[in-house]
């Protein structure tokens, strides 16, 4: 979360979606409240080291990894925190002091703190006791979200468990303070992502839709969802055919990997420096709008998806459960968890990023990729477009020149060894495989460069690959 958006967060102050929270001698039983309050109601922001009135206080330095630890154990202990969840604290530094900025999505389930319930009304945490109200907000949820669905005769052997290895390590390496998953079962870690439940107004326990879209195999997929495929088409001169397509319709996992490369097959990825780390546009752009198209799609729906690339724009489509008939802009954004389950299991895996970072990020980075806007068009069919202008290109830099996070551009041309050296004078102590991930670099391009550098003498290694540093000359 940039600058400019905590200000603003700060001076509105607490509402139905946001929490400020001291935490002055560590956190308290009141933050985890809150969590269990935005998770049943319509999830939210939660501060920690901020006082009620938008004042930051701030917390020790040297103590917020530890409270970012215990907070994650206590919301994955069971017997403290029901249903348990996921959530990724992200310690920020805020006009010199330290804070601790936890999103919290909203959830498909009902969830308890120490056995009690609790709701936001406002900006306030409720306790929720009467029995008619319980009953109303599992009804509420089940009735909203159809990726709950139990299908009660899908079994273990119909979804894809070969794929968790994989993306235990996804989980792990998506979040820097270690991730749950990694010490789970594979029917723990399917149940901790809400793709086992029971149906409270059923009865019925098993595997629901959220499960088979993510993880199931093919064959079952196309019996319980027999409509749903994902259409990604080239038409760039054979603009009433096609010059290329593909035509998706396996697991949500794999789909979103064929859709990426798809987008990379056929898209200009153009240079783009942000302070110090190089970032690919095509990858942001593309990756907003094919987590979206999967994330918040309504799968009960026949209508079919369509992911489409045409010389002067590209778009998606999707059937869409909408709320409101709009168009929608960083300054009408008000974010509607369609498929939640879904969207928590790509936010563990690094696939997507907190519910509405969509809009502004493609807003923000649409600019730099064609200098014109997208458009989000909020109906029954939800759509995005993104203008594609390939002619511009001016080998843009964009540093951070204010704490406000304003940018400056400059035409000029980096070479890949002066990013990598750029970089690393900041901060010495990245192994190589973080500063390809910061520079949005393949690992084996930075090993290259760093070897050449090395044996021209401009940098070299102290202490170990773990725990040494580098040295510009």
């Amino acid at each position: 979360m940039d600058f400019i958006t905590i200000k603003s967060i700060f001076d509105i102050g607490e509402n139905i979606a946001v929490e400020f929270k001291r935490c002055g001698n560590g956190i308290e039983n009141d933050v985890y409240e809150t969590v269990c309050s935005f998770l049943n109601r319509f999830g939210g922001n939660l501060f920690m080291g901020v006082l009620d009135d938008g004042t930051v206080s701030g917390i020790p330095e040297k103590a917020a990894p530890d409270m970012v630890k215990n907070f994650i154990s206590c919301i994955s202990n069971p017997v403290v925190f029901s249903p348990t969840i996921y959530l990724s604290p992200e310690i920020i530094e805020y006009k010199g002091k330290t804070i601790i900025h936890v999103y919290i999505p909203p959830s498909a389930e009902v969830h308890s703190y120490k056995k009690v319930i609790y709701d936001r009304i406002d900006d306030a945490d409720v306790k929720v006791t009467a029995t008619t109200q319980i009953a109303q907000m599992y009804i509420r949820k089940q009735n909203i979200f159809t990726e709950r669905k139990i299908y009660p005769y899908v079994k273990t052997e119909d979804l894809r468990l070969d794929l968790l290895p994989k993306l235990r390590i996804m989980a792990a390496n998506n979040n820097g303070y270690g991730h749950p998953w990694k010490s789970m079962t594979d029917e723990e870690l399917l149940k901790s992502s809400r793709l086992f439940g029971i149906d409270h107004v059923t009865g019925m326990k098993g595997y629901n839709l959220a499960a088979v879209m993510l993880l199931g195999k093919d064959d079952v997929i196309s019996d319980i969802v027999p409509a749903y495929v994902t259409d990604a088409l080239l038409r760039r001169v054979n603009i009433d055919r096609y010059d290329d397509r593909e035509i998706i319709q396996t697991n949500l996992v794999e789909s979103y990997e064929c859709l990426m490369e798809f987008g990379r097959k056929h898209l200009l990825d153009k240079f783009f420096l942000e302070g110090d780390q190089r970032k690919s546009l095509r990858n942001i752009i593309t990756r907003e709008m094919v987590a979206n198209t999967l994330i918040h799609r309504e799968y009960t729906s026949s209508y079919q998806a369509k992911f489409v690339i045409e010389k002067e724009q590209m778009y998606v489509e999707n059937a869409n459960r909408a709320s409101q008939n709009t168009i929608i802009t960083p300054q009408n954004l008000e974010p509607n968890p369609k498929n939640p389950v879904i969207a928590s299991f790509f936010r563990n895996i690094g696939y997507a990023d907190q519910l509405g970072s969509g809009v502004i990020n493609l807003f923000k980075y649409s600019r730099f990729y064609s200098n014109k806007e997208p458009e989000f068009i909020e109906d029954d069919i939800f759509r995005i477009i993104v203008p594609l202008d390939d002619e511009y290109a001016d080998g843009t830099i964009v540093t951070h020149t204010t704490q406000s996070a304003t940018y400056t551009t400059q035409s000029a041309t980096q070479t890949t060894a002066s990013a990598i050296i750029g970089l690393i004078k900041q901060k010495p102590y990245l192994s190589q495989k973080q500063i390809a991930l910061q520079l949005g670099m393949n690992v084996n391009t930075v090993k290259y460069h760093i070897r050449k550098q090395q044996e021209q003498g401009r940098i070299r290694r102290i202490g170990s690959k773990q725990k040494g540093k580098w040295v510009v000359s």
